[in-house]
Parts: structure tokens; sequence; C-alpha cells
């Protein structure tokens, strides 16, 4: 029988703006079981991000409970909140984060000095492990400046595995590579929750995300399972009322051209 690994229920987050409280995330229910690989798309400002950030306990919802393989994230105090998801939540980012002062291998190891996993000298060894494992050993003693896109996200993809976490989350972590690096990355995706791990990536990549078993939306504040057709529709729906909606401004602000012009 599956695990339940991540279970989230009612999750509501509302921010206040100027114009009034806006409602990113309106009442999420959501289950993802132990060694499941998920993709979750969802256009610019759907509040993906805003998600992966319930989940991992950097932001607080204003609503709802959100439970990480039995922890309770939201109840959680923060200092031990910072302590659990150092040793237990791997994080890809889009950007990579790599701390430009330190070299590849002490980035790596900057999770494991963090949250004083593993014996101080085994540390280095095991940053060498996982750098040869996503084959950038070589440039274990280069600053991250040095290194491609590519290599850099390799970088960041060993220091997420540095605490050997049971979840590993990524944010969009293609999305500043080439075609033949993203798939590599992807690749690395699988392994992991081949191995065990359970895998949650935002992508906006059709392609890459139609290897993926699991697929899921989030639009309009909610999750809801999908496949990759039925989110291309949507997607192109979006684009289509995107350009309408864009003509008809055109449209209205030539009108008010051509009366100011004849008055």
């Amino acid at each position: 029988m599956a695990e339940p690994f991540i279970e989230v229920h009612k999750l509501v987050k509302t921010f206040e703006t100027p114009a009034g409280p806006h409602n990113v995330l309106r009442g999420i229910d959501f289950t993802l079981n132990k060694g499941e690989f998920l993709g979750l798309l969802g256009p610019s400002g759907s509040g993906k991000t805003t998600f992966l950030n319930m989940l991992a306990g950097i932001d607080k919802p204003t609503a709802g409970s959100v439970l990480v393989n039995g922890v309770d994230v939201v109840q959680a105090k923060q200092r031990h909140l910072t302590r659990w998801r150092g040793r237990n939540i791997g994080i890809v980012f889009q950007f990579f984060q790599l701390l430009p002062t330190l070299t590849v291998v002490e980035n790596v190891m900057v999770p494991m000095d963090f949250a004083d996993v593993f014996e101080p000298r085994e540390r280095r060894d095991r940053a060498m492990a996982l750098l040869e494992r996503l084959g950038i050993a070589d440039q274990a003693n280069k600053t991250p400046d040095m290194l491609s896109g590519g290599q850099q996200q390799r970088v960041a993809i060993a220091r997420a595995l540095a605490n050997d976490p049971p979840l590993v989350i990524g944010d969009e972590p293609t999305g500043n590579l080439d075609r033949m690096s993203a798939g590599n990355v992807f690749e690395i995706f699988h392994e992991m929750a081949a191995q065990g791990r359970t895998v949650l990536i935002v992508t906006h990549d059709r392609e890459l995300a139609n290897n993926i078993s699991k697929v899921m939306v989030l639009a309009d504040g909610m999750i809801e399972a999908t496949t990759l057709e039925a989110a291309a529709r949507r997607r192109t729906q979006e684009l289509r009322a995107i350009q309408l909606r864009t003509q008809e401004r055109r449209a209205l602000k030539t009108k008010s051209q051509e009366m100011r012009a004849t008055q």
C-alpha cells in the first residue's frame, strides 16, 4: 500500500496588497506518496513557488495544514524547523544559489556543516563522492563562476543531496539550461525517485515533463491532476485570453487617440 509522504489539507495563502487581499492558494488538498516523482505545471504567477515554500516550511500559510513525513510543518517552531529542513529537504533552485567565494566542493559541504550531518572528517569525501556521481569531480576546486550553467546546476543538485534527504524539491531547476543539460538533470531526478526519494519538480518544460509518471497543474489557486495534453490546451486558452485582452486594450487606446484628434 502506498505510503503518504506529503499531506496537505485546505491550504490557503493570502497576501495583503494595496488593492486588497490576493488569494494565491485557495484551499488546496494534496497528497504525494513516498518515492513518487511529481511534475507540477502552471502558468507564471499561479503560486507554484509559494506552494513549494509552504511544503518546505520557508513560509507559513494563512490557513490549512502541511505534513511532511509525519512532521507538522505549519505548527513546528522555527528553530526546530530550520534544523529539520536542513536534514530532510534538498532544494534545487532555478538560479543555483551557489556561494561565489567557496569552491564547488565547499558549496556541497555547506549543508552538512549547517545541519551537523556526518562526521566532520567524512564531509569532504562525501561531497567528492556526490560530485563524482554527477560527473563533475574534476571541477571540485573551482569557484562557481568558472563553471557552465549545466555544471553549476549539477553542483546545486549535489548540494541538495548532501544530507541524503528523503524529499527533493526543484523550483524550475532546468529553466536556465540548454536542452541537453536539462535532460541530464531530469535523468538524475528520475534516479532519485527510483532510489526511494520523493521528488517534486516545478517546470514549464512539457517535453521533459512528458517522462514524469505523475503530473499536476496549479491554476486559479488550486491543484488538480492533469495530463500534458490537457495542460497544453489550458495554457493555449490562457495565452489566447491574454492576446485578446491585449488586442482590446490596443483598440481602446487607438479609439481614444482618434477621438482626441477630432476634437
